[in-house]
């Protein structure tokens, strides 16, 4: 394997590396000298939010094959989460991690510390829960920073067309900005793209998606235990909370969304969905158990996706292009290796198999990151947000739809009024009122199709 397509070091690598959480100490007080130098010539990376996703980007950031990074400067609402992702990142990468207890940030503020600890150029990483996005995006543009922003990038209209009214300030200063959707990075699906375009398997006719799991991530959530307040529970347990994540609708299925919208080099016009909440036991979160949407494209063509995350049940995680002349898989079993792969049939046989991409996939991971650091060493225009927002959207339409059980536009999407937090850049105190309430049983407000139908809850 050429250095090229080496993996590298992965999340679970880094985590593994954390062990338990560092306790505070008055070194954190203490005003410490500046560690870079002037004539540093690497790329000063920032980490804004410090969870799993935002550990592993920066993990891709100093690994990069573009040109030399190093991490200076993090920020998180939670102490724990910060040391932990501190200690992580730093056994993997000890020469390239220059974060001394001063510039380790805390607060619904600390993303402004963090950024002020960047020079005009650098690159500052935004992966907390999506609702913040926008708040952080804005002030990145003001310190003229080259920005990566995790996946989705919105969750509503008006947080849509406030992000792509940012994104012009963005553009004008020609800063570079990556958005996580890395599938879009992937050489095997970039040749299968190529080659359906080219029109391998003819005029596309349908197109499918699956990601059928068990329960993910913090999506199922019991009612907080206390000794938190609800806005701490809610950040904690954030793919529980529609305001703060789009809901594991958003967060784990616009991937699926998005590949299939890339092969079709299109965005559906419209989404009609269903859902429900089955067995719930004791959890309190806003999600649906499973949800299936029809995404119908201008010209008629239909994209069928569908999720679901409940135990013993059958599980799939791929994409599927069906054609007039064959078919292809998009991706297999997960982001990597996607193994793409086009048939002449409609049934995936093995005897008729006409093309596979059948060689090792760098990381997309990585390479979205190398292409990155590389836009910005050539200084050659990068900008990834209006297709991550038109992405967003998307999948925040298909949500709509099963939420509400009514047939929604593109268009209606985009133009809605209703935002799940506007007030969102307000907030100062971990400790004080969430957007969204609890009802006095500790429950949340849940999507209720056909009696809830201009809102989602």
């Amino acid at each position: 394997m050429s250095r090229r397509e080496t993996p590298g070091l992965s999340r679970r690598d880094v985590l593994k590396k954390s062990g338990t959480a560092v306790a505070a100490t008055g070194l954190a007080n203490l005003v410490l000298p500046r560690a870079y130098a002037a004539q540093d010539s690497a790329t000063h990376i920032a980490l804004v939010g410090c969870g799993g996703r935002g550990t592993g980007a920066a993990a891709n950031a100093l690994e990069n094959k573009s040109g030399p990074t190093k991490l200076v400067a993090m920020a998180d609402v939670f102490e724990d989460r910060l040391n932990s992702s501190y200690e992580g990142i730093k056994g993997g990468f000890e020469n390239q991690v220059d974060v001394p207890a001063d510039r380790r940030f805390l607060g619904f503020d600390a993303y402004k510390s963090a950024m002020d600890a960047l020079r005009p150029g650098d690159v500052v990483i935004l992966t907390t829960p999506v609702a913040f996005r926008w708040v952080h995006y804005a002030y990145a543009i003001e310190r003229g920073l080259n920005v990566f922003m995790e996946k989705p990038v919105t969750t509503d209209g008006p947080s849509t067309r406030r992000l792509l009214e940012l994104n012009e300030k963005a553009k004008a200063k020609n800063l570079k900005v990556g958005v996580g959707l890395m599938c879009r990075h992937c050489d095997a699906r970039g040749e299968l793209f190529n080659r359906i375009q080219d029109g391998q398997i003819g005029d596309q006719i349908l197109l499918r998606a699956y990601r059928i799991a068990g329960p993910t991530a913090s999506a199922f959530s019991e009612r907080n235990p206390g000794g938190m307040s609800d806005l701490a529970y809610q950040i904690r347990r954030f793919h529980s909370f529609l305001w703060l994540s789009g809901g594991a609708f958003s967060d784990f299925l616009i991937h699926n969304i998005d590949e299939c919208c890339w092969m079709k080099n299109d965005w559906p016009v419209e989404a009609k969905g269903f859902g429900g909440r089955h067995y719930r036991n004791d959890y309190i979160d806003q999600n649906f158990d499973s949800y299936t949407v029809e995404y119908t494209f201008a010209d008629g063509t239909k994209m069928m996706l569908e999720g679901r995350c409940m135990s013993g049940c059958h599980n799939e995680f791929a994409t599927y292009v069906h054609g007039t002349k064959g078919s292809a898989i998009v991706s297999t079993s997960g982001h990597v290796p996607a193994r793409s792969r086009i048939y002449k049939g409609q049934r995936f046989d093995k005897d008729e198999l006409v093309w596979e991409f059948g060689r090792n996939e760098p990381n997309p991971y990585q390479l979205e990151w190398d292409h990155l650091i590389q836009a910005i060493k050539d200084d050659t225009p990068y900008n990834e947000v209006e297709r991550g927002a038109k992405a967003s959207l998307v999948t925040a339409m298909g949500r709509f739809a099963c939420h509400t059980g009514q047939v929604v536009t593109y268009d209606q999407m985009l133009n809605q009024k209703d935002e799940f937090a506007p007030q969102v850049g307000e907030l100062a105190s971990i400790d004080g009122e969430s957007p969204l309430k609890p009802n006095e049983d500790g429950s949340y407000p849940i999507p209720m199709p056909g009696i809830k139908r201009d809102r989602e809850y």
